[in-house]
């Protein structure tokens, strides 16, 4: 009789474990969906920089906001208009998404880039093809 009361309360206790399991974790459907590109709201980078004009030349130098300390930056600085009218100065930002380990600590890297182009042009900038906000010091 007794091994009869054991087996009674060792599957009692088995249904109460399974059904607790069963009962705390979480469905597929419970889980939120991660956003996705269409969804996302990007973020407008913002770009600080210096214009020093001497003879001809912009000397743009400033910095950039970026994810983590490993990201690298590739900046070019070209005129944006016609041959015989430029318009405005385009500063131009590449920072490939970082693919190894590193530590995710947002961190201002500093750009220098030059150009020759005439005195009082409108900067303007892009980072990754996405149009930045500009701050002039």
């Amino acid at each position: 009789m007794t091994h009869t009361r054991l087996w009674i309360a060792a599957t009692i206790i088995a249904v109460i474990i399974l059904a607790s399991f069963v009962l705390s974790v979480p469905h597929t459907r419970d889980v939120p969906l991660p956003e996705t590109a269409a969804n996302a709201t990007a973020e407008v980078p913002v770009v600080t920089l210096h214009d020093a004009y001497r003879k001809g030349t912009h000397t743009l130098s400033g910095s950039i906001e970026a994810p983590n300390p490993c990201t690298s930056l590739d900046v070019t600085a070209t005129l944006q208009g016609t041959a015989s009218s430029s318009e405005s100065i385009l500063v131009s930002f590449s920072m490939p998404k970082d693919t190894g380990i590193c530590v995710q600590q947002v961190v201002n890297l500093p750009f220098s880039v030059t150009i020759s182009a005439p005195d009082d042009l409108p900067i303007s900038a892009t980072v990754n093809g996405v149009t930045a906000t500009v701050k002039i010091l």
